[in-house]
């Protein structure tokens, strides 16, 4: 998922509340995520955790930090997120080289490094969750803070991401600014635990499909086998395909559309992917600029 909203929007915070969504590790997942942790160093007193990691590098980082490497090879912190959240936080400051070495491991869930005398490979299925102003100045839809070179900034901003780095990601999300009266509202109808209580059924779900294919989530699925257990029903399939032809979908896109309409109906209890979920799905892709 990325967040595109102003300074202050609160993408961050609810970056840092998204593990507490999320279902402890099972006793298999805990002993792989301790497993990266120990040949990282990081494990702390020689104990696995049942919480899914919460990994948020600073935008310095470096290609070896982020997807592993160095003289003496070790994880990077696409890996030690492994079954948790990636958080990259201001995403355009990374460098474009940097976060170009992670398209590989979001399509594989897995970061080979190779050096002269060794190839290792790491496991690093994780949930990449990215926020970002919309230019560099932050205030591109506030015309009194805005900076004179809008809309041009913008443009220039957002091309430090590359296309396929960005046909990668799933949730698109514009996320408009909190004034002071926002602050004053009543707190929402549906808490933290009843959303991770939806999760955790939906994953179980998707738990009891996958289990003769020893696959865990939506996530980890196909593109053959999506279309074998998850074909939308003939309202939703019609909507899919003329969306797909419209928005101009690559592949890749059109089978990540499929996954999170499929993982939008489990969230909703559905046993089949109706036009709405498609429809919702297609909602959150990202739109080519014009031209």
């Amino acid at each position: 998922m990325l967040m595109s909203g102003p300074p202050g929007a609160g993408k961050s915070l609810m970056a840092s509340c998204l593990p507490g969504i999320l279902p402890d590790l099972t006793p298999a997942e805990a002993l792989e995520v301790s497993m990266v942790a120990s040949v990282a160093g990081t494990l702390e007193g020689g104990r696995m955790t049942r919480a899914r990691p919460f990994r948020s590098p600073h935008h310095s980082a470096s290609m070896a930090a982020l997807v592993g490497g160095g003289l003496r090879v070790k994880p990077g912190e696409v890996s030690l997120a492994h079954l948790g959240v990636l958080f990259l936080d201001e995403l355009p400051e990374f460098q474009r080289a940097v976060l170009d070495s992670l398209r590989q491991p979001l399509e594989t869930g897995e970061v080979a490094v190779a050096r002269a005398n060794s190839h290792v490979t790491f496991p690093a299925q994780v949930q990449l969750i990215a926020a970002m102003n919309p230019c560099r100045c932050g205030h591109l839809g506030d015309a009194s803070l805005a900076c004179s070179r809008a809309p041009r900034c913008a443009a220039d901003y957002q091309a430090k991401l590359s296309g396929p780095l960005l046909d990668r990601i799933d949730l698109h999300v514009e996320v408009g600014a909190v004034s002071a009266s926002d602050l004053s509202l009543p707190p929402p109808a549906e808490g933290s635990q009843q959303v991770a209580a939806r999760v955790a059924q939906a994953r179980d779900i998707q738990t009891r499909r996958y289990a003769p294919y020893d696959l865990r989530t939506n996530a980890e699925a196909d593109g053959l086998l999506l279309e074998t257990l998850c074909k939308p029903e003939e309202a939703g399939q019609t909507l899919l395909a003329d969306a797909a032809a419209t928005l101009k979908l690559t592949a890749r896109g059109y089978t990540r559309v499929l996954r999170v309409a499929r993982t939008i109906a489990d969230l909703a209890g559905a046993q089949t992917i109706g036009r709405l979920h498609i429809a919702e799905a297609l909602s959150y892709r990202r739109r080519a600029p014009a031209g």
